[in-house]
């Protein structure tokens, strides 16, 4: 499968027209007939990625309790199915914030994705366009914003915004020029986590040259030639490119650390800065708190993502389906997104059922345009759509509106 994933694409792209990520998002469906499930992505990437990579990607913050956590709390609940219901004619579409999408759900932000998967953001955003789904690009991205917004006119932008007015001011003005019409904030990082096991895998930002980076990628032949090299000869060194208003350092440099800028500075009143600056949809990413979802409300925040950065943040940080229900509560008419741990379509319903009104699923796209490219992503999010459409007629619905708290059970504490 890595050998279809990363032959070469024929013919550059020209004109408007985005690079491709290579055959394969041409290939038919049986291409992917054994990928079953997300997890079979998983899978598939942890052989093909240089182990440095995949364990950036895979892994959590020190012991890795909040991953785990986010991921098992789905067990706690179950469903309590209806049955003689006619479920013909099942819609898996979902509004948000004016817009119908044809599934629940959306791709996050993933930093450095390009690393990853040859043009990543471009191909997620391409992807999400075809399947009818939200793209959030990350500030950590290494392909310029605009490439990729026109790559995906939909797309969204999230910002890792420093307690500094001028570089926020700047930031905000640039990603409202470049056309972006929501703006994701993310809060839930003032300091970087101690993933302790990217140290033990060698793999910093900056990247650092060293003989166990080396083997690694020379190791993992498919992804040294179909996505380091391929990069390097058609766009040179990759840069972070969208983190401030001008282009950032080149992932090989010593630069980085103060690039970021004074995260730790980020207070209250620059949300109230941002809301009064920027003119489009406002998304605040990492809220875990009943009680700052309310103070968003307060300060004109359009909607918030509950999520615990997929457990890479603060480890023993609670899973965000437990506290999901009291920030619906809280939220009042704000609308509430979910994030964490959705593997499964039954995952998404149970995260709905709850009161989100969209989720967001991270790692499996990335997985799948790293072994697939876009069609990878793109059967991945069919995969998901399916299961969804399945579930829903077992659970006894037509709509996902129809979910409601009653529909599922908690079982443990």
């Amino acid at each position: 499968m890595d050998d279809i994933a990363n032959r070469a694409d024929r013919g550059a792209a020209g004109g408007n027209r985005p690079v491709g990520v290579g055959r394969l998002e041409r290939a038919p469906a049986s291409r992917f007939r054994r990928f079953l499930s997300l997890e079979d992505f998983d899978r598939a990437a942890r052989r093909h990625l240089p182990w440095m990579l995949y364990g950036f990607v895979a892994g959590g913050a020190e012991e890795e309790v909040s991953l785990t956590e986010s991921r098992a709390a789905f067990e706690d609940y179950a469903f309590v199915p209806r049955v003689l219901v006619d479920t013909a004619g099942r819609d898996t579409g979902r509004d948000l914030f004016g817009t119908t999408y044809k599934v629940p759900f959306g791709i996050p932000p993933m930093g450095i994705g390009a690393l990853i998967a040859y043009r990543n953001d471009v191909v997620l955003a391409r992807a999400a366009e075809a399947q009818g789904m939200p793209f959030i690009l990350s500030a950590s991205s290494l392909i310029p914003m605009e490439t990729v917004r026109e790559a995906g006119p939909s797309a969204w932008y999230q910002a890792y915004v420093p307690g500094e007015k001028p570089r926020i001011a700047a930031l905000v003005d640039r990603v409202g020029a470049t056309g972006f019409g929501t703006l994701v904030v993310t809060v839930d990082v003032p300091v970087g986590a101690n993933r302790e096991n990217n140290e033990r895998n060698g793999f910093t930002t900056p990247l650092r040259p060293s003989l166990k980076l080396i083997v690694d990628g020379a190791t993992h032949p498919n992804w040294l030639f179909g996505t380091a090299l391929r990069t390097l000869v058609k766009h040179g060194m990759p840069h972070f490119e969208n983190t401030d208003a001008t282009r950032g350092p080149p992932i090989l440099s010593r630069d980085l650390t103060r690039a970021t800028g004074f995260r730790d500075r980020l207070a209250w009143e620059h949300l109230d800065f941002i809301r009064s600056r920027w003119p489009g949809r406002l998304v605040v990413k990492g809220v875990l708190s009943a009680d700052d979802a309310r103070r968003m409300r307060e300060a004109g925040a359009d909607g918030v993502i509950v999520s615990n950065h997929g457990g890479r943040q603060l480890d023993g940080a609670i899973a965000p389906l437990r506290v999901l229900p009291e920030i619906v509560e809280a939220a009042g008419d704000m609308t509430v997104m979910y994030d964490g741990g959705i593997r499964r379509g039954g995952d998404v319903l149970k995260a709905l059922a709850l009161g989100a009104q969209f989720v967001f699923v991270g790692r499996p796209f990335l997985f799948a345009a790293a072994v697939g490219g876009e069609a990878g992503v793109r059967h991945a999010a069919e995969l998901l759509r399916k299961e969804i459409d399945r579930n829903m007629a077992l659970v006894g619905i037509t709509r996902l509106d129809q979910l409601v708290p009653s529909g599922i059970r908690r079982i443990r504490a």
